[in-house]
């Protein structure tokens, strides 16, 4: 201020001396003016005489002179007395400006004092580019006495703080903008700093706040945040759609949101309180008002109808000091809501007793809320007790003691694991092994509510066939790995999913290479066997990775190039894979060329055989027929008569004959039926006069024997169409057999009899029988069997009768009991021989 007092004294005084310089120079002119003014004057006044002039002039000069003379005598006189006039004035002035000095210095230490007053900083700044200034008690902000470092916030403020401290400086300073705010410092300090512009510059106040001040400070951040507060919640009541209002102790409404105005359809909040403009009706206010005079919250839910629609409003209006604040939120809606809620929890809950899976749900108190059927009869819970709605540690307790429950070494640490479940997020999974020997699947659901949802699943079967599916997957596993066909799976994408050692055996190809599950198209370049069946592979890829319209399967067989012989089989499996065989054959083939051929050579020899056979027969035929018909001459007497001894030998011979006749017609018969050259001529046989004519066959051979020969016709036996030749030649075979393997004294039963569509002929003996191991073997031809008895043949006799029950369509049986005998059992068809031919073809 003394600096400024001494520049504006500075200015005056040069002033006044501009001013003495111009009053002189402005003296020296008036005075040559008036001079010359004069001088011409008194020229022009005289006659225009030359001399007259010449003196005129020369007396003008001592005028001229004269006249400087006095002017320099004016102006000095004039300067001086200017000089005494400013020169008083001067003193005053200097006595004004000692008095404003005077006064300044008094203000700047009435600013001292009242800048030492209290803890302050003053910071002020030129311009925006000017130095700052800083005056006040540094220790506010530093501990350093450096005025530098309280222009580094960032010394004595939080990172943050600092950061806006200074944003709000630079506004400051380039635009004038204020600021205002209190804030704490990195010491602890409770500081309020103020920036303002002031005559141009811009000025910082840092100043220290406690007791009263710092309590009035902080009164005011409260009540701006009280109202900041005020205006966001009118701000989010106007927000919402539930009304929202206020009144005053009258009743009367004061503020209203904007839910509420479109409730009542107003034109704004004004309107709707000058009019008081009611949304609820007069039951519903009087009962509020009557709880609200007691100093309670009235909560209700009323009717009220809200933009022209009937609504239902859960409303809540509580006392205040002011009066009173009431919301109401519209839950016509949540009731809808809850009703559909309603019905289809229901629905749930006849649904969920339809599930064989035993639903329970717990609330957060760990008490039943809800079961099905199925949880009930899963525990055999009585109604009344889970009506109670339980707690889940008693229903637990319960069952323990009940023993339904897998046993545990320590319950309560058991039952508190599992109760865990409760302030579980995830759901958790348990299998319980029952005591009565049941598995149950048991699902913990945590619910968004809170509390759990038990699933009770009874997986006893399902665990049961997993471990036979298990042990099944295994068993066929290592048959697999132990079969020596070659077996691999082609997935639907061509790649290999499985296969044995033999696979890779019999393919020659490196089982590690087939563990990374190649693709069809990398194994056939490595399959060289293939090489003279190159086809064949290409088939087998075809089936493996072509799109058929229908899958078959596919059987190959294959040589290779070494000489093996494989039979590969592909088979589509369900899932769309190919499962591929290969099985090493050449051994067998081998085998089945060699007995193919020794098989073609028994063909040409049985052929050979048959031949000679049946030519040989024809051969025998003839001459034995002539003999026997000579001999039968001769036992007639008809050339002559004999004696005993000679009709003797003819009996033998003529015996002999017949069988041998037998045997070459019975050679001859087979190889009719062999070449399916024996025609039957069927018709009319009587059953029990064919049993006779049999059993007169084997007369002689019986009464030979001592055998005891006994025929039995049940009643209706009947008759049936059939060759009458070849069912006479069928039994007679039968009792020749069971005449043959007789002991003397023995019965031979020949029994027939009907049932149901068939004629049944039987023909038991009680001779040694027949053992095991020769039973499958007597219907073979040219197989005798002694079996110690005394009865010879060429093996025909039981070869050719099944061949001519077959031929009649029926079937031959035989048991036997080695030591008591056989019985062979001849069915046939009652319809007869042409019927069953009919059916067959």
């Amino acid at each position: 201020m003394q600096d400024a007092a001494r520049q504006g004294g500075g200015g005056t005084e040069q002033k006044r001396r501009k001013a003495f310089a111009l009053l002189a120079i402005f003296g020296a002119r008036l005075a040559g003016i008036l001079y010359l003014v004069t001088a011409a004057t008194e020229a022009f006044a005289r006659p225009a005489d030359p001399i007259v002039l010449i003196d005129g002039l020369r007396q003008s000069q001592d005028v001229i002179g004269l006249s400087f003379i006095v002017g320099l005598v004016l102006f000095s006189t004039i300067t001086a007395l200017l000089h005494l006039r400013e020169r008083h004035q001067w003193g005053k002035t200097a006595a004004a400006y000692q008095l404003d000095l005077t006064n300044l210095r008094a203000k700047v230490d009435r600013a001292d004092v009242f800048l030492a007053a209290e803890p302050q900083i003053i910071v002020a700044w030129d311009g925006p580019g000017g130095e700052a200034d800083i005056e006040g008690d540094l220790s506010l902000v530093t501990d350093v006495p450096i005025s530098r470092r309280v222009l580094g916030f960032g010394s004595w403020l939080t990172p943050d703080r600092a950061q806006s401290l200074d944003a709000c400086v630079d506004s400051l300073r380039q635009k004038g903008e204020g600021f205002r705010f209190a804030l704490e410092s990195l010491g602890g300090r409770r500081l309020e700093i103020e920036g303002r512009a002031v005559s141009g510059r811009a000025v910082m106040r840092i100043r220290d706040v406690s007791g009263d001040r710092l309590e009035a400070v902080r009164l005011r951040e409260r009540l701006v945040s009280t109202i900041a507060e005020l205006d966001a919640l009118r701000g989010l009541l106007n927000a919402v759609d539930s009304p929202a209002w206020l009144r005053d102790h009258d009743s009367r409404l004061t503020w209203v949101n904007a839910a509420y105005v479109r409730a009542v359809e107003a034109a704004d909040p004004t309107d709707a309180i000058l009019h008081g403009t009611e949304l609820l009706e007069r039951s519903t206010r009087e009962a509020s008002a009557l709880a609200r005079a007691t100093g309670a919250i009235w909560r209700g839910r009323a009717a009220a109808v809200a933009a022209g629609q009937r609504r239902t409003l859960d409303i809540v209006e509580a006392p205040a000091p002011a009066g009173s604040a009431g919301i109401a939120a519209d839950i016509s809606e949540l009731e809808a809501m809850r009703g559909d809620l309603d019905r289809q929890m229901q629905a749930h809950a006849r649904t969920l007793d339809l599930l064989s899976t035993s639903v329970a749900m717990f609330d957060r108190h760990k008490r039943l809320v809800f079961h099905n059927a199925a949880y009930r009869q899963l525990w055999s819970l009585d109604q009344a007790f889970v009506d109670l709605h339980p707690t889940d540690a008693e229903i637990l307790d319960t069952l323990r003691a009940r023993g339904l429950l897998p046993e545990q070494a320590d319950f309560r640490a058991w039952k508190h694991q599992l109760h865990q479940a409760y302030q579980a997020i995830e759901t958790s999974e348990h299998v319980w092994y029952l005591p009565d020997g049941r598995t149950l699947r048991v699902v913990i659901t945590p619910n968004p509510q809170g509390g759990v949802t038990y699933l009770f699943d009874d997986v006893t079967e399902r665990f049961h066939l997993q471990s036979q599916f298990n042990a099944l997957t295994r068993v066929q596993s290592e048959t697999l790995d132990t079969l020596k066909e070659g077996v691999a799976v082609f997935g639907t994408d061509g790649r290999l999913k499985f296969f044995n050692p033999a696979f890779s055996r019999l393919l020659k190809l490196d089982a590690s290479l087939l563990n990374d599950k190649p693709h069809i198209d990398r194994i056939a370049p490595l399959c060289a066997l293939f090489g003279e069946d190159e086809a064949g592979f290409a088939e087998i890829r075809g089936i493996i990775t072509g799109l058929h319209d229908r899958r078959t399967g596919f059987e190959r067989r294959i040589a290779c190039r070494d000489g093996t012989v494989l039979d590969c089989a592909a088979q589509p499996l369900p899932d769309g894979a190919t499962l591929l065989t290969f099985t090493d054959t050449t051994a067998s083939v081998n085998v089945e060329r060699a007995l193919t051929e020794r098989n073609q050579a028994l063909i040409e020899a049985e052929t050979l055989r048959n031949d000679f056979v049946h030519h040989v027969s024809y051969e025998l035929r003839s001459p034995l027929t002539n003999i026997i018909g000579f001999i039968g001459l001769l036992s007639d007497g008809t050339v002559g008569a004999l004696n005993e001894r000679q009709r003797e030998y003819a009996g033998y011979v003529t015996q002999s004959s017949t069988a041998l006749l037998a045997i070459i017609n019975n050679i001859l018969d087979l190889a009719s039926i062999d070449a399916d050259a024996l025609e039957l001529s069927p018709g009319d046989v009587d059953i029990r006069t064919m049993m006779y004519e049999a059993a007169e066959g084997v007369q002689d051979r019986v009464a030979e024997s001592s055998i005891h020969l006994q025929l039995v016709a049940l009643d209706g036996v009947g008759a049936f169409v059939a060759d009458a030749k070849r069912i006479r030649q069928i039994l007679f075979n039968l009792l020749s057999n069971a005449v043959g393997f007789s002991a003397p004294g023995q019965t031979v039963t020949l029994a027939a009899m009907r049932r149901e569509d068939e004629i049944i002929f039987k023909v038991t003996d009680q001779g040694r029988g027949i053992p095991p191991e020769v039973l499958d073997h007597v219907f073979g031809r040219f197989r005798s069997h002694t079996s110690g008895s005394r009865h010879r043949g060429v093996g025909l006799g039981l070869s050719i009768v099944r061949s001519l029950v077959e031929l009649h369509g029926g079937r031959v049986l035989i048991d036997s009991v080695p030591g008591e005998g056989t019985t062979v059992t001849c069915i046939f068809p009652a319809q007869g021989v042409q019927a069953t031919r009919t059916k067959t073809a």
